[in-house]
């Protein structure tokens, strides 16, 4: 039996960091993020749709995609963030979906994590049977993507698009809180890890708790 578990949070909330954790723990964990920087790798379902849509403006010279012009077309309005969504999305789930499969395929039991920062945009609360939100500040979401190397109204527009917090919040099962330092962020991430193992226990005594189960 498997307990499904949609991570996610705002732009630089350190959402790589617990996923990190999360696989140390025992987590089976897939990074969304990963899937699209291979999606968009050229020859992939990825990379096709988005010339398609967006033309060879957003290729590097190598014929890659240029993914900071990409963000400056895609993330300049709501309108266009929802663009880019809706075409990416489902080739995002159908891996993710996959792999979720093959995994399940290797073991009896286990909690599997997907990481994505649209997740609950994108309708993951159906797909999952628990989702995890890590929760910052917009200052230290602000003060952590500047150390990125991203410009504020970048970092300004990339929040304006994305679901606003405490929405985010209301969607979530456990919400972890990151604000601090990494110290903090691995204690609240075992904290809630212990959460889903317990999740998982009750499901396996009563399948009926876990409804991707």
């Amino acid at each position: 039996m498997i307990l499904r578990v949609g991570l996610t949070g705002g732009i630089a909330s350190g959402k790589s960091t617990i996923l990190r954790e999360l696989a140390r723990l025992g987590c089976v964990t897939v990074d969304a993020d990963a899937i699209v920087a291979r999606l968009y790798r050229p020859g992939e379902a990825g990379h096709a749709a988005i010339v398609r849509t967006y033309g060879e403006s957003v290729l590097g010279p190598d014929g890659e995609i240029d993914r900071a012009t990409l963000a400056s077309v895609a993330f300049s309005s709501a309108d266009e963030a929802r663009r880019l969504n809706a075409l990416i999305h489902p080739i995002v789930l159908a891996e993710e979906a996959r792999m979720m499969r093959e995994a399940g395929e290797r073991a009896e039991d286990g909690i599997y994590v997907v990481e994505a920062t649209l997740l609950l945009e994108a309708g993951g609360r159906q797909r999952y049977d628990r989702i995890v939100v890590v929760s910052v500040s917009p200052d230290v979401q602000i003060a952590r993507a500047l150390g990125r190397g991203m410009t504020r109204e970048e970092v300004e527009r990339r929040i304006a698009n994305q679901m606003a917090a405490d929405e985010r919040v209301r969607h979530a099962d456990y919400v972890i809180d990151n604000n601090g330092d990494e110290a903090h962020a691995l204690r609240e991430t075992l904290r809630v890890y212990e959460l889903l193992v317990a999740d998982l226990a009750a499901s396996k005594k009563n399948p009926g708790l876990a409804p991707g189960a």
